[in-house]
């Protein structure tokens, strides 16, 4: 429907990822106008193009940022904005700036996340998100939330197009629900959102995932060997 509206943005085509969309920009300010953000010191968000002006914020604002890499393989990076130049801010939000300019670092030397904004493919009126459907979003807060850096109650974000905003979404006991959603023209506060996961749930990962997720791996290690 993005496609066929005329509203999908780059990068094109919009299939396969967290699509990019006209009015990205008005859908972000309202999560930037939240009394959630104003006061949230570490903020994590993911790294595609409709959530760039959010992290760019971020960055202006004096917050630490938190940027998982793209499928996780290299972990987190931490964005610190008194060691980033001004003129370098923009640069600094993008995908290649976050690398360049980032730290990275091992989630358990994290701060404390105080909110989370994430992409999505779709969300529900119910609070229940849709992904590029291979579950990132869900491993990185199962990871934070293993290692004692977020906690269920944290606030979580999105900001979608109007034509992604569905009233009903099923919910997996993986999956990653929202507090808030943000469309050009909307805003949403879910009431009585449904639980969060309360970590890894290791029997509903696949060898593949471990393999290519290097913190899983290590993290299901130290789970079997104590001692690791």
């Amino acid at each position: 429907m993005l496609e066929e509206r005329g509203v999908a943005r780059f990068p094109r085509p919009v299939y396969g990822r967290i699509p990019n969309f006209v009015g990205a920009e008005r859908s972000a300010e309202k999560i930037l106008m939240l009394n959630e953000y104003r006061e949230a010191r570490v903020v994590k968000v993911n790294p595609d193009s409709p959530q760039r002006l959010i992290r760019q914020r971020c960055l202006e604002d004096g917050k630490l940022l938190v940027m998982p890499t793209p499928r996780i393989r290299q972990g987190f990076l931490l964005l610190n904005p008194s060691k980033i130049p001004r003129s370098l801010i923009h640069h600094a939000s993008t995908i290649k700036g976050a690398f360049k300019l980032g730290e990275p670092i091992h989630p358990s030397r994290l701060p404390k996340i105080d909110m989370i904004v994430v992409g999505s493919v779709a969300a529900s009126r119910n609070g229940v998100r849709i992904g590029k459907g291979e579950g990132y979003a869900e491993i990185e807060y199962a990871i934070l939330r293993e290692l004692g850096k977020v906690d269920e109650d944290v606030f979580i974000a999105t900001n979608i197009h109007d034509l992604q905003l569905i009233d009903n979404l099923p919910r997996e006991p993986y999956d990653l629900t929202l507090d808030y959603i943000a469309t050009p023209t909307k805003q949403i506060k879910i009431q009585d959102r449904p639980p969060r996961p309360p970590g890894i749930l290791w029997d509903k990962l696949d060898q593949k995932k471990l393999e290519e997720i290097p913190l899983l791996k290590e993290l299901k290690n130290c789970k079997n060997n104590p001692r690791f």
